[in-house]
């Protein structure tokens, strides 16, 4: 059995094109029925706001691959000095399922988080005209990790990255180590960063919502943190893509208000691996902005973590255990 942490995954080094084609497949293959994924528990005790998640998956292709992957999220953490997320990843030979793989801590979940918007984003994303200006709210790993990302996936097309954190975060610092292509500037509020984004991620951990105005009709909300819109800030969308109807309608996510007190239904969305097949006339509509609101999907974990693992099995990184 291989053991990686997260020093590990960083001298394997990340290629988002790649990954971004591993999700793409891995969607494929999901659509497709080649893939095993029950409807993740939560567990929950003590403080509402905390939740320990046990994410199975077995996925067939482009790597085959079963696991699991563990992940604890406690909001109260940052306000420690902790990682709000904490996690680690088993990967079983899939025919005999003896573990063969162990991926500490949540860089593998950022890389996975950040691989699905680049693959979803660089498709909606693929007629637009450039420079696109981007938001981004929440300046915590997920969004530095998005950061890495568009410098990496899409860095000719975007002409700056506009962040903003309720927390007095220093940027120099937070984007230590993230390739700088892409000019990254603070903005003094939510508002500044998100009117007239071509783009706009939220990767927070807001305990309420607060984003309470529609954005341009034009836009493409990528949604990675799944309650931070009122419902009125969501009343022009126009499409809205999940990756599982069954995952994200629940936990009381923007989606789950949406359905309840808007009535979305699922067939009134389309889903991640549709979105990537389709020409974009059928995703894009002109009538108001395009919502991408993904749960996050464990064959993703799973065929992120398995692509590590091979890499390292071939670089000889990790340590061997007996």
């Amino acid at each position: 059995m291989i053991y990686l942490n997260e020093r590990d995954l960083e001298r394997i080094g990340i290629d988002w094109l790649a990954l971004a084609e591993l999700i793409e497949d891995a969607a494929a293959a999901y659509a497709a029925g080649e893939c095993a994924q029950p409807i993740k528990p939560y567990l929950k005790y003590g403080d509402e706001r905390n939740r320990i998640i046990a994410m199975p998956a077995f996925v067939s292709r482009p790597v085959r691959a079963a696991g699991l992957k563990w992940i604890a999220s406690f909001p109260g953490n940052i306000e420690n000095g902790l990682p709000r997320a904490n996690s680690v990843t088993i990967l079983n030979d899939p025919d005999t399922g003896v573990p063969v793989a162990m991926v500490q801590g949540s860089l593998i979940s950022a890389i996975r988080t950040a691989a699905v918007s680049g693959a979803m984003l660089r498709k909606l994303v693929s007629e637009k005209e450039v420079p696109l200006q981007v938001a981004l709210i929440g300046m915590g790993p997920i969004g530095r990790m998005h950061v890495h990302m568009l410098n990496g996936l899409l860095g000719d097309r975007i002409s700056r990255i506009s962040v903003f954190d309720r927390r007095d975060i220093e940027i120099d610092e937070w984007l230590k180590g993230v390739p700088a292509v892409i000019p990254v500037e603070k903005a003094a509020s939510w508002q500044e960063a998100y009117r007239g984004a071509d783009v706009v991620f939220t990767c927070t951990a807001a305990p309420e919502r607060y984003i309470d105005e529609p954005a341009k009709p034009d836009a493409i909300l990528m949604h990675v943190s799944l309650r931070d819109y009122r419902l009125e800030a969501l009343s022009n969308v126009g499409t809205i893509i999940v990756d599982s109807w069954e995952e994200i309608c629940r936990a009381d996510t923007d989606t789950e208000r949406l359905h309840l007190h808007a009535g979305l239904q699922a067939e009134d969305t389309l889903t991640l691996a549709d979105a990537l097949t389709l020409p974009l006339e059928q995703i894009i509509r002109p009538a108001g902005p395009t919502l991408f609101t993904p749960m996050g999907l464990a064959i993703f974990d799973v065929a992120v973590a398995a692509h590590y693992a091979e890499a390292a099995e071939r670089l000889g990184v990790g340590l061997r255990l007996e």
